[in-house]
């Protein structure tokens, strides 16, 4: 029979060697590493952020053959990147994201380009003719507006305070034909372009103001409903949309990009993809060719309102 020390010096022993493995320091942990892009993806994706000029889902269907073709011509100059097309639910969602840096690439309006150059964007391209880039006002047929001063006391619809082709520039058309668009109208702004043409239709609004490309696709998808619109009064016309890189942006990247816009309009497949954009072709540009949009800006904040609330 074992006495009771036989059962205690084990014991004792155990204890012994749990407190001394309790004084030895534990091994060094492995620091965490933190990452801003997946494990395992090196190139890097640059996005491609386009102003509403659709809804998203409209955006994406017109825009996304553009962005492929764009990775085609990366890969093809052996450039180890990719470009992402990136859509904004509204105006004012687009506007922000281009103030804080975010995208790589905009296709933003002429006014949103005059702002995205104070932070860091220059002009690469300018998107489409400029005789394409004017206001026009829609109208139900069965509306009677026939001048503007038929819409005294009315609404007008718009897609945003600071869409130029279908705000600032029908706003000043009525100005300079006796409107005082703050007081002898009511201003609606609606978020799209297709909001602004539907708010007519739907006679929510006495007239819709947007632009060309925007019509002509909303005509083609929605025939019928188009065919009880009209196109009653349009602007005289001003430079077109751009296309702006982030002054961050590689060279090559940059060059692949502004050679594959221009180039779009030279072959079938080019052409395709700019008709799917209801655009005619991309013209080279800079920040320089915008000086006239600066003056028109001036202008209409001078004898009409701020383009944004202060």
């Amino acid at each position: 029979m074992k006495t009771l020390s036989g059962f205690l010096i084990p014991l004792f022993a155990l204890l012994f060697a749990l407190l001394l493995a309790a004084c030895e320091p534990p091994p060094a942990s492995k620091p965490l590493q933190y990452s801003t892009a997946p494990a395992g993806v090196s190139a890097p994706v640059y996005r491609f952020a386009v102003h509403p000029l659709h809804n998203p889902q409209l955006l994406a269907d017109a825009y996304q053959s553009l962005v492929d073709h764009l990775n085609l011509q990366l890969s093809k100059a052996r450039i180890e990147s990719k470009i992402e097309l990136e859509a904004s639910r509204d105006y004012q969602a687009y506007e922000e994201k281009f103030r804080a840096r975010s995208p790589d690439i905009l296709l933003p309006n002429p006014w949103q380009t005059l702002q995205a150059m104070q932070v860091g964007y220059r002009v690469i391209a300018m998107a489409g003719d400029a005789e394409d880039f004017k206001g026009i006002f829609i109208v139900r047929k069965d509306s009677g507006i026939k001048t503007p001063a038929d819409l005294k006391g009315k609404t007008v619809s718009y897609p945003s305070p600071t869409a130029l082709a279908a705000c600032i520039m029908p706003q000043y058309f009525l100005h300079q034909r006796g409107i005082d668009v703050k007081r002898d109208i009511r201003n609606a702004y609606v978020g799209s372009q297709e909001s602004s043409i539907m708010n007519a239709y739907l006679g929510q609004s006495a007239a819709a103001a947007t632009w060309p490309p925007p019509w002509r696709l909303f005509q083609r998808d929605h025939p019928a409903e188009a065919a009880q619109l009209e196109l009653i009064w349009e602007t005289p016309p001003l430079m077109n949309n751009s296309v702006m890189l982030r002054d961050d942006m590689p060279a090559a990247v940059g060059e692949v990009v502004r050679k594959t816009l221009l180039d779009l309009v030279q072959t079938p497949a080019g052409r395709k993809i700019l008709a799917g954009m209801s655009t005619a072709r991309f013209h080279a540009a800079d920040d320089a060719s915008y000086a006239s949009v600066r003056d028109y800006i001036t202008t209409f904040e001078r004898e009409v309102r701020p383009v944004e609330k202060k």
